[in-house]
Parts: structure tokens; C-alpha cells; sequence
């Protein structure tokens, strides 16, 4: 990859014409008081007559809406630069206050008072992705679900109905549309270096939003209404995420180092990652992270490049065709059904973190909801910021041209390239499966030291029915076990074969949807066992429980005796069938579609579970009908040979 260096701009020679040269064209000098009343409010009707319209079919004309908003964008970034902070805040701050993120569109005029090119661009990617969030917040107003693409969301015609279509219009000229500027993909997507975005964009879109929200004001004072802001995502499970050693002072100076020398490193791109890495030491995390996404998508898009052999790939595409981001350099196949190099090149690992970090559902999804504005940025926490600079790291010393073994085997870095290699998945569905089954394990295992009421206070009940069902139930799951014990895999570690490559099959989707739903429902009947029972239990020696409810308890504890073995029966059989879950796309239609239904019986077995062993249905009779009925289905599926793990034999 050594023509990292030599390459010189990631846009097409179209796009850099449109962003680094035709707002430029017209000189004329542009009159602020055109746009902008005595009393600070933005005349939109002013602002408008510059989008020009294309005669064919009366869409915008992109190119000349540029070209006449140059000089527009040259007066309101002069404007901006002759106020004060004070005066700055006197007359706009109010006009901020719709996007719920006040303090940052304060912080993105200070950043034009300085004009620093990394900073300019972190301001506008964090402002596209507040001004994105707002603007889905407002088309809740009238709409229902909000479009998930800037692009479509721009175009709704719920948002031309409280702006106005010419108000839209203006700001497609800027963002969200693939002909005009489009400032935010060119940003989040890692196509712009720093020099290559004219701050005076960025000024117009600080003016725009202040202008937006003067239009919305007026909108809500007109029907009353009230704008609500969605909440932020927080990042549930962040210690599963810090899966790295915590970043010393040391590590990031080497990282520095390690930017100047590695191949994964476009030379114009340099600013950004160093940036990046002064935010981590400023604790400034989300900065960071916003900095360093786009750069890890520009390596990996030189890696997916020369690997496959595609170098224009390397550039933004044309209007018509899309960018190479990231899901299609993490997919399986090209658009031409060839195999992706990439995944052999980066190794299982590496797309593991990719994935988890990325694209699972259940992840952390960073890139998406950073670039969409669903993060609080000012709560961006330290331990989902520290793998993605420590992988990053790892990359840096993975792809270098230089010697770098000196590196690679310094004593804070080696142990990040450790934990890289043998990085495992978190959240590919299979993983959150196995930990759910390992999660309803460790719950069974506290049923035998659930209190019981001793032998010599149930004298009375003696020859209570159901004994006997019971030791027949457990017969019959012990003779089930058994016929399952053949299929356990002698090698125990054969589960943590790649999951990658069966995670796009949908067949193995849907059948892991249905696992994990059953799994689900057995933790819950479990965790409902418990709370039953030592509830029970202090009622009992209490004695506040009347005859009705003795007799409910008693029948209770026999219906434990089966329920045990068989929740471990059921996630013996969900283990087996995850160890071979690849196994179903073997599977002729009416074969999987049999195999459906009997999973789905499953888990309308042990729904049905839960309902009867809460607190409020109680129903411990009717668990032993339930059981045997689920046995009989079972029994059934396994002589026919439809299961999973006996397709492996």
C-alpha cells in the first residue's frame, strides 16, 4: 500500500470541483443585510431566490444553487467572524435552543473564529449529525416513524409542511443530497481531508439552523403544539466493550509515531489522527471517536481497494452510484459477486471487532448513531472510546511499510496486538445466545439450595397426586438426555468456529431469533421459580398462608422436582442445535419449514411456562399436562431426524 502516500485527495474530480471550487467562482461581494433583519432574524424569501430550479422537471439545480450561494456563504462566515462571543450569544443562542445541543453550536462559532481545519471539519460532523436529530424530532411532530437517512428525511414532505419546501430545498443544497455539496457523507464517511472543507460552509449551516429555528418558533406558537426531544442511547453494556488495556500517555505518543509510519494512512488524512488522538488525552471522547471513525473507514477503503483491485474505489462516487463504505467493506461478496479479499487480509478478529462495533443490532452500532445524533456527546464515556483507539492502534502496526517490528513488540503495544488476535465476537447473535444459555444455567443452579419446608410440617398432605407424573416426566427426560448425549461435540471449542460467515444466512438468522427468544423464556420461568418459591416459603413458616394456598405451594414443590430437568433439557437442545446452527441452509424448504414449526412449539411451551409458573396465574398442575405434551413433540422431531445436530452426524 505504498501509494498511501502519493494519493492526494479521496474525492472524484466532480466532487472536489463542486466543494473546493464552485461556491468559489462568483467574486461579488454580498451584502449581510440582504439575509439578516435589524432585529438578527434570518430573511429566508432573501435566501431562497438563490436555489435555482432545473427547467426539465423543476428539481433543484445543484450546480448553480452553488455556484449563487458562494458569495451568500463568504458574507455570513465574515459576519460570524466581526461579532463578539457576547454578541454572538445575545443575538443567536435562543435560536439554538430546538436542536436541544445549545452548547455546541455556540463551541462551532468559536471554531470559525480560529478557522483550524481538523476543527472546523469536527464541527460541522457534529453539527450535521445535532442538526439531523433535531430535524427528526421536529418531523415527529406531525409524522410517525422518522426516516432513518438524512436524505429522506430532508425530502419528507412532513418537514416542508412546518419549513416550507424553498427552506428544504436550501438546506439539500448543503447536506443530504448525493448532487449537492453533501457536506455530512463526504465527512462522516472519511472522503474530505481537513483543507479540503471551506469553513464558509460551515458558517451557513450554523446561520441555518438559527434560521430554522426562528420558522419553528412561529410554527409551534401557530398550532400549540410542543416539540419533544427523543432521548439519547446509552451505551448499556459498556463493560463488555473494554475488551482492551486502558490507553497510558505512552501508548498514544508511540500511536503518534506509529501515523507518521504506517501504510493504513492517507499523508493528507494525518491532521485528522492526530487530532483524534489529542482528544483521547483530553478526555474529550466523543471528539475522538468522531475524528477516528471516518479514518479507520479511508484505511479500511485503501486495504478493500488494493486487495480486490478496484483503486477508483478509493474516490466518492459519482451522484448515481454509492460510496464504498463500510457495509459493503465488510460484506462477503462484492456488487459483482465476487468474494471480498478484505475479511482474508484483515483476519476473523479484526471483522469480529468490526462487526460487534459497527453493525450487529445489538452492539454499541457507534458510527450510525454518532452520525445521526443519538449520542449525548458531553456523556460520551471513556471505555467504548478506548478499544476503538486501541484497535485502531493495532491497524496502524498491522499495515505498515516501514520496519515497525521495534513496535509491535514494544511492551505497551504488544499486549493490544494480543488482545486484537484473539478478539472474539460480543454481539453476533450467537455469542448474545451463548451468554444467555450460560445466564439461565447459573439460575437452575440455584434451585437446590431454594428453602423448602421441612418433611415433618407436609405430614398431613402425604400421597399428594402428581408424585408420581412427576418421576414419569423426569424418566422421560433422563431417556431423552441420553439419546442426546451422542451428538455432544468431543471437542468442546468447536462453537467458537468464525461466526462471520454464517451471520448473512438468513435461514441461521431466523432460526437464532427463535433460539434465543426460547432461552429468554427459560431464565424468566427460572427467575419466577426462585421468587416463588422463597416467597412461599416465608409465608409458610409465617403461617399466613391459607389452606387453598398450602395446598399450592405443596403442589409447587413437585412440579420443581420435573421443571428442572426439563429447562436443562431445553438448553441442552438449543446448545446442540447453535453448535450446528450453520446446518439449517442444508435444509430442504419443507424440512426447515417443519424444523420451524417445531422450535416455534418450543417456545410456545415455555411462554406458556412463564404464564402458568407467575405469581398472579399460579398454575402448577397445568405444567405437568404442558411438559408432557412438549416431550411428546420432541421425542417426535428426534426420531425423524429433523434436528440440526443430527444433520452434523
Amino acid at each position: 500500500m505504498a501509494f498511501s502516500r502519493s494519493v492526494t485527495t479521496c474525492l472524484s474530480p466532480p466532487v472536489h470541483y463542486v466543494i473546493c471550487k464552485l461556491g468559489f467562482e462568483k467574486k461579488d461581494a454580498y451584502d449581510i443585510n440582504n439575509i439578516l433583519s435589524e432585529n438578527g432574524e434570518v430573511c429566508w424569501q432573501a435566501l431562497t431566490e438563490h436555489v435555482c430550479y432545473l427547467e426539465s422537471d423543476q428539481s433543484v439545480d445543484y450546480i448553480k444553487s452553488i455556484q449563487s450561494l458562494g458569495p451568500v456563504c463568504e458574507s455570513v462566515n465574515l459576519h460570524f467572524k466581526s461579532l463578539t462571543k457576547e454578541k454572538f450569544v445575545i443575538q443567536y443562542a435562543l435560536w439554538f435552543h430546538w436542536t436541544n445541543c445549545t452548547e455546541l453550536f455556540l463551541e462551532v462559532f468559536d471554531v470559525l473564529q480560529h478557522t483550524q481545519t481538523t476543527e472546523v471539519a469536527l464541527g460541522l460532523m457534529k453539527l450535521t449529525s445535532c442538526l439531523e436529530r433535531a430535524l427528526g424530532d421536529v418531523y415527529l411532530l406531525i409524522g410517525k416513524d422518522c426516516p432513518f437517512l438524512l436524505r429522506d428525511l430532508l425530502a419528507s414532505e412532513q418537514l416542508a409542511v412546518i419549513f416550507g419546501q424553498a427552506v428544504m430545498d436550501v438546506l439539500r443544497v448543503f447536506i443530504g443530497s448525493p448532487y449537492g455539496l453533501n457536506l455530512r457523507n463526504v465527512l462522516w464517511h472519511g472522503f474530505a481531508s481537513p483543507q479540503e472543507i471551506p469553513a464558509k460552509y460551515c458558517a451557513m449551516l450554523l446561520f441555518l439552523t438559527a434560521g430554522l429555528g426562528q420558522l419553528l418558533q412561529m410554527y409551534l406558537l401557530q398550532t400549540k403544539c410542543i416539540l419533544v426531544h427523543r432521548p439519547y442511547v446509552i451505551f448499556v453494556s459498556s463493560e463488555e466493550l473494554d475488551v482492551f488495556p486502558d490507553l497510558s500517555h505512552e501508548t498514544l505518543a508511540i500511536a503518534e509515531e506509529l501515523v507518521k509510519l504506517s501504510s493504513f494512512v492517507l499523508q493528507t488524512m494525518i491532521p485528522f489522527w492526530m487530532a483524534a488522538l489529542t482528544a483521547f488525552k483530553q478526555s474529550r471522547y466523543a471528539d475522538c471517536v468522531i475524528l477516528l471513525l471516518p479514518q479507520l473507514e479511508v484505511g479500511l477503503r485503501l486495504l478493500f481497494t488494493t486487495t480486490n483491485k478496484c483503486p477508483n474505489r478509493l474516490l466518492t462516487a459519482e451522484p448515481s452510484a454509492l460510496y464504498t463504505t463500510f457495509d459493503e467493506m465488510l460484506a462477503k461478496h462484492l456488487d459483482n459477486e465476487e468474494v471480498n479479499q478484505l475479511p482474508a487480509v484483515l483476519e476473523e478478529p479484526a471483522m469480529e471487532f468490526l462487526w460487534d462495533f459497527l453493525n450487529h443490532q445489538e452492539g454499541p452500532r457507534i458510527r450510525d448513531r454518532l452520525s445521526h445524533g443519538e449520542i449525548n456527546l458531553e456523556a460520551f464515556p471513556r471505555e467504548v472510546a478506548n478499544p476503538i483507539v486501541a484497535f485502531a492502534i493495532t491497524l496502524l502496526c498491522r499495515f505498515s511499510d516501514e520496519d515497525v517490528f521495534a513496535f509491535k513488540e514494544h511492551m505497551v503495544i504488544k499486549p493490544l496486538m494480543n488482545c486484537a488476535s484473539c478478539y472474539r465476537s460480543q454481539f453476533h447473535p450467537i455469542s448474545r445466545l451463548k451468554k444467555q444459555v450460560l445466564e439461565c444455567m447459573k439460575s437452575i443452579h440455584l434451585w437446590p439450595e431454594l428453602p423448602v419446608v421441612p418433611e415433618e410440617h407436609v405430614q398431613t398432605n402425604k400421597g399428594l397426586e402428581g408424585d408420581t407424573e412427576a418421576s414419569t416426566l423426569i424418566l422421560v427426560i433422563s431417556e431423552i438426555v441420553s439419546q442426546l448425549q451422542q451428538y455432544m461435540p468431543q471437542n468442546r471449542y468447536s462453537s467458537d468456529d468464525p461466526i462471520n460467515s454464517v451471520l448473512t444466512e438468513r435461514p441461521v438468522l431466523e432460526i437464532l431469533v427463535v433460539l434465543r427468544k426460547i432461552s429468554a423464556q427459560c431464565h424468566q420461568v427460572s427467575e419466577q421459580v426462585i421468587a416463588s418459591t422463597e416467597l412461599r416459603y416465608k409465608q409458610w413458616m409465617n403461617r399466613t398462608l391459607r389452606s387453598r394456598q398450602r395446598h399450592n405451594y405443596l403442589r409447587m414443590l413437585n412440579s420443581i422436582k420435573f421443571l428442572s430437568p426439563v429447562l436443562r433439557l431445553i438448553l441442552v437442545l438449543i446448545t446442540l442445535e447453535l453448535v450446528n446452527v450453520h446446518l439449517v441452509c442444508k435444509k430442504n424448504q419443507f424440512d426447515y419449514q417443519q424444523y420451524l414449526k417445531f422450535l416455534k412449539s418450543v417456545l410456545q411451551y415455555t411462554e406458556n411456562l412463564v404464564t402458568y409458573t407467575s405469581l398472579e396465574k399460579n398454575k402448577w398442575d397445568e405444567t405437568t399436562e404442558l411438559t408432557n405434551k412438549a416431550l411428546i413433540k420432541i421425542r417426535k422431531i428426534s426420531d425423524r431426524k429433523l434436528m440440526l445436530m443430527q444433520l452434523a452426524t
